[in-house]
C-alpha cells in the first residue's frame, strides 16, 4: 500500500471508522509479533506484547503525523514495549569483556559468512543472539531477519545512522565470540 493510501486509512481510521483498523494489524501483525518475539525470547509473551502495541498504537494513532512512515512509528512502539518489558525482567544478558571485544580483528568477525549450510554454528547463532541484550537483539531482527536499511533501523530505534552501523560492527564481533564460546568454550 502506497504510504498516500495508508495516511488516508489511517486519517479514517481517527475519524471514527475504526473497524478498518484491522487492516493496518493484518498487515504488520507478523512483522511485530517477530520483533517482539526475538526481543522478549518468548513466544507466549510476545504474543501478548505484540497485542499491547496494537492497542498502543490505535489509542494514540491520532497522534500518528507522518513525520515517518507508518511502519516506522509502529515498529518503534513494538521495539520500546519489547525492550521495557525485557528491562522490567532483569534478565543477566551475555556479558563480554570489552577488551576481548576491542581486540578481536574484524577481519575474523567477518568469517561468519562461511558458517552458511553448517547446522551446528547456525543452532549455535540461535543461541547467542538470544543472549544479546534487548537492543541489540532487535537490531539484529530488524537488520538480518527483516531485512531493514540502516536508515530505517535507525528510524525505529532513535538512534543515529553512524551509532547503528558501530552497534551493527560490535554485534558481528560480540555474536562470533559468543557462538565460538558455545561450540569450543573459550576459544576465539
Amino acid at each position: 500500500m502506497q504510504q498516500q493510501e495508508e495516511l488516508e486509512l489511517i486519517r479514517r481510521i481517527v475519524n471514527g471508522e475504526t473497524d478498518l483498523y484491522a487492516i493496518l494489524a493484518r498487515r504488520y501483525g507478523r512483522v511485530v509479533y517477530t520483533l517482539v518475539s526475538r526481543i522478549v525470547g518468548c513466544a507466549e509473551d510476545a504474543e501478548e506484547l505484540a497485542q499491547d502495541v496494537f492497542l498502543k498504537a490505535f489509542r494514540n494513532l491520532h497522534r500518528f503525523n507522518g513525520r515517518s512512515s507508518f511502519p516506522t512509528w509502529l515498529f518503534r512502539i513494538a521495539y520500546n514495549t519489547a525492550v521495557s518489558e525485557t528491562r522490567r525482567r532483569k534478565r543477566e544478558w551475555a556479558c563480554i569483556d570489552q577488551a576481548r571485544l576491542a581486540n578481536l580483528p574484524d577481519s575474523e568477525a567477518e568469517r561468519m559468512d562461511a558458517w552458511e549450510g553448517r547446522q551446528e554454528y547456525l543452532d549455535a547463532l540461535t543461541r547467542a543472539v538470544g543472549e544479546l541484550e534487548p537492543e541489540e537483539r532487535a537490531l539484529v531482527t530488524l537488520f538480518y531477519y527483516e531485512e531493514y536499511s540502516v536508515s530505517e533501523c535507525a528510524g525505529i530505534t532513535q538512534m543515529s545512522e553512524s551509532n547503528v552501523k558501530v552497534r551493527l560492527h560490535r554485534i558481528r564481533k560480540k555474536l562470533y565470540i559468543l557462538v565460538n564460546t558455545l561450540l569450543h568454550g573459550n576459544e576465539t
